[in-house]
Protein backbone atom coordinates (compact mmCIF):
# COMPACT_ATOMS: atom_id res chain seq x y z
CA UNK A 1 0.00 0.00 0.00
CA UNK A 2 2.40 2.27 1.06
CA UNK A 3 5.05 1.49 -2.50
CA UNK A 4 1.59 2.29 -4.14
CA UNK A 5 1.21 5.85 -2.85
CA UNK A 6 4.27 6.58 -3.41
CA UNK A 7 4.63 5.62 -6.63
CA UNK A 8 1.12 7.95 -6.72
CA UNK A 9 3.35 10.61 -5.57
CA UNK A 10 5.80 10.41 -7.56
CA UNK A 11 3.92 10.40 -11.06
CA UNK A 12 1.76 13.27 -9.51
CA UNK A 13 4.87 15.03 -8.97
CA UNK A 14 6.54 14.54 -12.00
CA UNK A 15 3.14 15.74 -14.38
CA UNK A 16 3.21 18.47 -12.44
CA UNK A 17 7.04 19.45 -13.30
CA UNK A 18 5.99 18.80 -16.74
CA UNK A 19 3.24 20.99 -16.67
CA UNK A 20 5.15 23.89 -15.34
CA UNK A 21 8.06 23.18 -17.22
CA UNK A 22 5.72 23.33 -20.11
CA UNK A 23 3.75 26.73 -18.89
CA UNK A 24 7.35 28.22 -18.34
CA UNK A 25 8.48 27.49 -21.58
CA UNK A 26 5.55 28.75 -23.03
CA UNK A 27 5.85 32.31 -20.79
CA UNK A 28 9.51 32.33 -22.23
CA UNK A 29 8.20 32.06 -25.18
CA UNK A 30 5.93 35.19 -24.81
CA UNK A 31 8.63 37.45 -23.13
CA UNK A 32 10.43 36.84 -26.34
CA UNK A 33 8.70 39.49 -28.09
CA UNK A 34 8.65 43.15 -27.82
CA UNK A 35 6.97 46.03 -29.95
CA UNK A 36 5.97 49.69 -29.52
CA UNK A 37 3.27 49.34 -31.66
CA UNK A 38 -0.38 50.78 -30.04
CA UNK A 39 -1.57 47.17 -31.58
CA UNK A 40 0.17 43.72 -32.61
CA UNK A 41 -0.28 40.48 -33.50
CA UNK A 42 2.01 37.53 -34.73
CA UNK A 43 0.55 34.51 -36.09
CA UNK A 44 1.40 31.54 -37.86
CA UNK A 45 0.20 31.26 -41.36
CA UNK A 46 -1.66 27.84 -41.86
CA UNK A 47 -3.28 27.04 -38.24
CA UNK A 48 -4.07 30.91 -37.12
CA UNK A 49 -2.37 30.69 -33.59
CA UNK A 50 -1.36 33.00 -32.06
CA UNK A 51 2.01 33.44 -31.39
CA UNK A 52 1.81 36.98 -29.40
CA UNK A 53 -1.11 39.49 -29.05
CA UNK A 54 -1.03 43.19 -27.75
CA UNK A 55 -4.29 44.66 -27.95
CA UNK A 56 -4.50 42.85 -31.10
CA UNK A 57 -8.75 43.55 -31.03
CA UNK A 58 -8.25 47.37 -30.97
CA UNK A 59 -9.99 48.75 -33.80
CA UNK A 60 -7.52 51.37 -35.57
CA UNK A 61 -6.79 52.97 -38.81
CA UNK A 62 -4.48 50.95 -41.02
CA UNK A 63 -3.55 53.01 -43.72
CA UNK A 64 -2.44 51.08 -46.87
CA UNK A 65 -2.24 47.82 -45.49
CA UNK A 66 -5.65 47.99 -46.48
CA UNK A 67 -4.60 46.75 -50.13
CA UNK A 68 -4.28 43.38 -49.00
CA UNK A 69 -7.84 43.06 -48.51
CA UNK A 70 -8.46 44.98 -51.73
CA UNK A 71 -5.80 42.21 -53.60
CA UNK A 72 -7.43 39.45 -52.07
CA UNK A 73 -11.06 40.21 -53.15
CA UNK A 74 -9.37 41.22 -56.80
CA UNK A 75 -7.37 37.98 -57.05
CA UNK A 76 -10.90 36.03 -55.81
CA UNK A 77 -13.51 37.84 -58.83
CA UNK A 78 -10.62 38.50 -61.81
CA UNK A 79 -8.17 37.21 -63.90
CA UNK A 80 -4.83 38.46 -64.16
CA UNK A 81 -4.77 39.06 -67.96
CA UNK A 82 -8.01 41.10 -67.54
CA UNK A 83 -7.69 44.72 -69.00
CA UNK A 84 -9.10 47.25 -67.55
CA UNK A 85 -8.87 50.72 -69.28
CA UNK A 86 -7.82 53.31 -66.33
CA UNK A 87 -11.24 55.28 -65.42
CA UNK A 88 -11.15 59.35 -65.30
CA UNK A 89 -11.69 58.50 -61.43
CA UNK A 90 -8.95 56.80 -60.38
CA UNK A 91 -6.43 58.99 -62.51
CA UNK A 92 -4.74 61.62 -59.95
CA UNK A 93 -6.10 59.90 -57.02
CA UNK A 94 -4.33 61.54 -53.67
CA UNK A 95 -1.20 60.41 -51.97
CA UNK A 96 1.01 57.33 -53.02
CA UNK A 97 0.79 56.71 -56.99
CA UNK A 98 2.11 54.82 -60.12
CA UNK A 99 0.46 57.98 -62.30
CA UNK A 100 -1.90 56.05 -64.21
CA UNK A 101 -3.82 58.37 -67.23
CA UNK A 102 -7.11 57.92 -67.86
CA UNK A 103 -7.81 55.90 -70.78
CA UNK A 104 -4.74 53.89 -70.58
CA UNK A 105 -5.07 49.97 -70.34
CA UNK A 106 -3.25 47.80 -67.96
CA UNK A 107 -3.70 44.07 -66.90
CA UNK A 108 -4.98 43.45 -63.79
CA UNK A 109 -2.34 41.63 -62.25
CA UNK A 110 -0.09 44.54 -63.63
CA UNK A 111 -2.60 46.55 -61.63
CA UNK A 112 -1.82 44.57 -58.70
CA UNK A 113 1.60 45.02 -58.70
CA UNK A 114 1.06 48.50 -58.67
CA UNK A 115 -1.07 48.22 -55.86
CA UNK A 116 1.19 45.94 -53.25
CA UNK A 117 4.78 47.21 -54.79
CA UNK A 118 4.42 50.83 -54.79
CA UNK A 119 1.06 51.35 -52.97
CA UNK A 120 -0.62 52.92 -55.91
CA UNK A 121 -4.12 54.28 -54.50
CA UNK A 122 -4.93 54.75 -58.17
CA UNK A 123 -4.03 51.58 -59.08
CA UNK A 124 -6.52 50.59 -55.92
CA UNK A 125 -9.68 53.02 -57.17
CA UNK A 126 -9.27 51.46 -60.70
CA UNK A 127 -9.26 48.26 -59.66
CA UNK A 128 -12.22 48.42 -57.05
CA UNK A 129 -13.98 50.04 -60.40
CA UNK A 130 -13.31 47.28 -62.18
CA UNK A 131 -14.91 44.91 -60.30
CA UNK A 132 -17.70 46.45 -58.28
CA UNK A 133 -18.67 49.57 -60.54
CA UNK A 134 -17.90 51.86 -57.39
CA UNK A 135 -15.79 52.00 -54.57
CA UNK A 136 -19.16 52.13 -52.42
CA UNK A 137 -19.77 48.54 -53.97
CA UNK A 138 -16.01 47.44 -53.72
CA UNK A 139 -16.11 47.95 -50.19
CA UNK A 140 -19.07 46.69 -49.28
CA UNK A 141 -17.26 43.42 -51.25
CA UNK A 142 -14.42 43.63 -48.90
CA UNK A 143 -16.71 43.96 -45.96
CA UNK A 144 -18.64 40.75 -46.77
CA UNK A 145 -14.96 38.87 -47.75
CA UNK A 146 -14.08 39.94 -44.10
CA UNK A 147 -17.22 38.68 -42.46
CA UNK A 148 -16.99 35.30 -44.04
CA UNK A 149 -13.46 34.75 -42.63
CA UNK A 150 -14.79 35.34 -39.09
CA UNK A 151 -13.25 39.06 -38.42
CA UNK A 152 -15.25 40.83 -35.80
CA UNK A 153 -13.53 44.51 -35.81
CA UNK A 154 -12.96 45.55 -39.42
CA UNK A 155 -15.24 47.85 -41.67
CA UNK A 156 -13.64 49.04 -44.86
CA UNK A 157 -15.02 52.29 -46.55
CA UNK A 158 -12.56 52.43 -49.32
CA UNK A 159 -9.56 50.00 -51.29
CA UNK A 160 -6.87 52.17 -50.80
CA UNK A 161 -6.62 52.68 -47.03
CA UNK A 162 -6.93 57.04 -46.99
CA UNK A 163 -8.18 58.34 -43.77
CA UNK A 164 -11.77 57.90 -43.72
CA UNK A 165 -14.74 57.74 -41.08
CA UNK A 166 -15.55 54.35 -40.03
CA UNK A 167 -12.62 52.41 -42.52
CA UNK A 168 -10.88 50.26 -39.37
CA UNK A 169 -9.25 47.32 -39.19
CA UNK A 170 -8.09 45.12 -35.58
CA UNK A 171 -4.02 43.56 -35.75
CA UNK A 172 -6.40 40.11 -35.39
CA UNK A 173 -8.47 40.60 -38.51
CA UNK A 174 -5.73 41.80 -40.65
CA UNK A 175 -3.40 38.63 -40.00
CA UNK A 176 -6.70 36.68 -40.57
CA UNK A 177 -7.07 38.04 -43.80
CA UNK A 178 -3.52 37.96 -44.85
CA UNK A 179 -3.11 34.63 -44.07
CA UNK A 180 -6.07 34.23 -46.09
CA UNK A 181 -4.88 35.83 -48.88
CA UNK A 182 -1.56 34.04 -48.29
CA UNK A 183 -3.46 30.81 -49.69
CA UNK A 184 -3.02 32.25 -53.24
CA UNK A 185 -0.51 31.54 -55.32
CA UNK A 186 -0.68 34.99 -57.12
CA UNK A 187 -0.77 37.07 -54.19
CA UNK A 188 2.35 35.42 -52.61
CA UNK A 189 3.87 35.75 -56.13
CA UNK A 190 3.17 39.61 -56.22
CA UNK A 191 3.92 40.14 -52.36
CA UNK A 192 7.05 38.63 -52.51
CA UNK A 193 8.74 40.34 -55.56
CA UNK A 194 11.47 43.22 -54.94
CA UNK A 195 11.15 44.75 -58.30
CA UNK A 196 8.28 44.56 -60.97
CA UNK A 197 8.26 45.98 -64.75
CA UNK A 198 4.68 47.26 -65.66
CA UNK A 199 3.24 48.88 -68.92
CA UNK A 200 3.17 52.46 -69.57
CA UNK A 201 0.57 52.76 -72.41
CA UNK A 202 1.87 55.80 -74.88
CA UNK A 203 5.69 56.05 -73.62
CA UNK A 204 8.76 54.07 -74.64
CA UNK A 205 9.13 53.41 -71.34
CA UNK A 206 7.83 51.15 -68.88
CA UNK A 207 7.11 51.86 -65.35
CA UNK A 208 9.14 50.20 -63.02
CA UNK A 209 8.25 49.10 -59.21
CA UNK A 210 10.56 48.89 -56.32
CA UNK A 211 8.87 47.74 -53.55
CA UNK A 212 8.51 49.28 -49.99
CA UNK A 213 8.44 46.49 -48.20
CA UNK A 214 12.69 47.42 -46.83
CA UNK A 215 12.49 43.75 -45.03
CA UNK A 216 12.46 41.74 -48.24
CA UNK A 217 16.14 42.62 -48.86
CA UNK A 218 16.63 42.27 -44.67
CA UNK A 219 15.62 39.62 -43.07
CA UNK A 220 15.87 35.92 -43.72
CA UNK A 221 13.47 34.11 -45.17
CA UNK A 222 10.97 37.35 -45.61
CA UNK A 223 8.43 36.88 -48.20
CA UNK A 224 5.86 39.98 -47.77
CA UNK A 225 3.61 41.32 -47.45
CA UNK A 226 2.21 45.59 -47.26
CA UNK A 227 3.52 48.59 -45.49
CA UNK A 228 1.09 51.71 -44.73
CA UNK A 229 1.24 54.77 -43.38
CA UNK A 230 -1.13 58.24 -42.96
CA UNK A 231 -1.09 60.31 -39.88
CA UNK A 232 -3.80 59.66 -38.61
CA UNK A 233 -3.02 55.54 -38.63
CA UNK A 234 0.87 56.05 -38.17
CA UNK A 235 3.45 53.22 -39.60
CA UNK A 236 1.49 50.29 -40.63
CA UNK A 237 3.56 47.40 -41.93
CA UNK A 238 2.35 43.47 -42.31
CA UNK A 239 5.29 41.52 -42.92
CA UNK A 240 5.41 37.67 -43.42
CA UNK A 241 8.56 35.22 -43.53
CA UNK A 242 9.01 31.52 -44.01
CA UNK A 243 11.60 29.01 -42.66
CA UNK A 244 11.92 25.53 -42.34
CA UNK A 245 8.48 25.33 -43.33
CA UNK A 246 6.75 27.63 -41.09
CA UNK A 247 5.71 30.33 -42.26
CA UNK A 248 4.83 33.58 -39.69
CA UNK A 249 2.57 37.03 -40.02
CA UNK A 250 3.45 39.66 -38.04
CA UNK A 251 0.97 43.08 -37.78
CA UNK A 252 2.15 46.19 -36.11
CA UNK A 253 -0.68 49.28 -36.62
CA UNK A 254 0.99 52.95 -35.31
CA UNK A 255 4.63 51.55 -34.72
CA UNK A 256 7.37 53.83 -35.50
CA UNK A 257 10.13 51.65 -35.96
CA UNK A 258 8.09 48.99 -37.69
CA UNK A 259 10.58 47.23 -40.08
CA UNK A 260 12.56 46.59 -36.68
CA UNK A 261 10.30 45.78 -34.69
CA UNK A 262 8.56 43.97 -36.96
CA UNK A 263 12.06 41.88 -37.94
CA UNK A 264 12.46 40.93 -33.88
CA UNK A 265 9.16 39.67 -33.71
CA UNK A 266 9.42 37.61 -36.73
CA UNK A 267 13.11 36.11 -35.69
CA UNK A 268 11.40 35.40 -31.93
CA UNK A 269 8.37 33.60 -33.55
CA UNK A 270 11.12 31.15 -35.43
CA UNK A 271 13.30 31.28 -32.72
CA UNK A 272 10.86 29.81 -30.21
CA UNK A 273 8.32 27.64 -32.30
CA UNK A 274 8.61 25.38 -35.19
CA UNK A 275 6.00 23.38 -37.15
CA UNK A 276 5.37 19.84 -35.73
CA UNK A 277 3.70 17.06 -38.28
CA UNK A 278 1.41 15.16 -35.84
CA UNK A 279 -0.64 13.59 -38.41
CA UNK A 280 1.15 12.18 -41.80
CA UNK A 281 -0.63 12.25 -45.02
CA UNK A 282 -2.19 9.29 -46.66
CA UNK A 283 -1.55 7.38 -43.26
CA UNK A 284 -4.05 4.81 -41.73
CA UNK A 285 -4.40 6.49 -38.26
CA UNK A 286 -7.09 3.58 -36.92
CA UNK A 287 -9.67 0.97 -37.63
CA UNK A 288 -13.11 0.20 -36.49
CA UNK A 289 -15.32 -2.87 -36.45
CA UNK A 290 -18.54 -2.13 -39.41
CA UNK A 291 -20.87 -4.83 -40.25
CA UNK A 292 -18.49 -7.35 -39.03
CA UNK A 293 -14.98 -6.10 -40.82
CA UNK A 294 -12.20 -4.27 -40.25
CA UNK A 295 -12.73 -0.83 -41.97
CA UNK A 296 -9.46 1.20 -42.00
CA UNK A 297 -9.59 5.08 -41.98
CA UNK A 298 -6.58 7.67 -43.10
CA UNK A 299 -6.28 11.43 -43.00
CA UNK A 300 -5.68 12.81 -46.45
CA UNK A 301 -3.99 15.49 -45.01
CA UNK A 302 -0.80 15.86 -43.16
CA UNK A 303 -1.96 17.96 -40.49
CA UNK A 304 0.94 20.28 -38.97
CA UNK A 305 0.66 22.59 -36.13
CA UNK A 306 3.14 25.05 -34.02
CA UNK A 307 4.36 24.36 -30.61
CA UNK A 308 6.97 25.77 -28.80
CA UNK A 309 9.42 23.61 -26.57
CA UNK A 310 7.86 21.59 -23.71
CA UNK A 311 4.30 21.98 -24.96
CA UNK A 312 2.94 18.64 -25.92
CA UNK A 313 0.60 18.02 -29.07
CA UNK A 314 -1.56 14.65 -28.74
CA UNK A 315 -4.08 12.91 -31.24
CA UNK A 316 -6.92 11.24 -30.68
CA UNK A 317 -9.63 9.48 -33.42
CA UNK A 318 -13.35 9.99 -32.66
CA UNK A 319 -15.11 7.25 -34.05
CA UNK A 320 -18.25 8.20 -32.34
CA UNK A 321 -19.42 10.24 -35.17
CA UNK A 322 -20.87 8.82 -38.26
CA UNK A 323 -17.54 9.63 -40.09
CA UNK A 324 -14.70 9.29 -37.95
CA UNK A 325 -12.22 12.41 -37.54
CA UNK A 326 -8.97 12.95 -35.94
CA UNK A 327 -8.67 15.48 -33.17
CA UNK A 328 -5.17 17.05 -32.50
CA UNK A 329 -4.71 18.65 -28.68
CA UNK A 330 -1.56 21.33 -27.69
CA UNK A 331 -1.67 20.71 -23.83
CA UNK A 332 -4.58 19.05 -23.65
CA UNK A 333 -6.96 21.62 -25.86
CA UNK A 334 -8.36 20.64 -29.07
CA UNK A 335 -6.46 23.01 -32.34
CA UNK A 336 -7.03 20.61 -35.05
CA UNK A 337 -9.84 18.23 -36.62
CA UNK A 338 -9.86 16.84 -39.52
CA UNK A 339 -12.41 13.95 -40.94
CA UNK A 340 -11.35 10.70 -42.02
CA UNK A 341 -11.14 8.59 -45.23
CA UNK A 342 -11.91 5.13 -45.61
CA UNK A 343 -8.45 3.01 -46.98
CA UNK A 344 -9.59 0.86 -50.13
CA UNK A 345 -7.67 -1.66 -50.32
Amino acid sequence: MKKSLLYITVVAALCLCLGLAAMANFAHAESAFETSAQAAIVMEQSSRRVLFAKNADARLPMASTTKIVTALCVLDQCNLDEVVEIPREAAGVEGSSVYLRAGERLTVGELLYGLMLRSGNDCAAALALHVSGSIERFADLMNSVAAENGCKDSHFVNPHGLPADDHYTSARDLAVLTCVALQNEHFRQIVSAKTARISNEGMDYDRVLVNKNKLLNSLDGADGVKTGYTKKAGRCFVGSATRNGMQVVAVVLNCGPMFEETASMLDAAFANYSMEVVVPQNKICGVRREQGKDVYYYCPDRLRYPASKGEKLSRSIDFESDIPKIVVQLNGQTVLERTLQKYRF
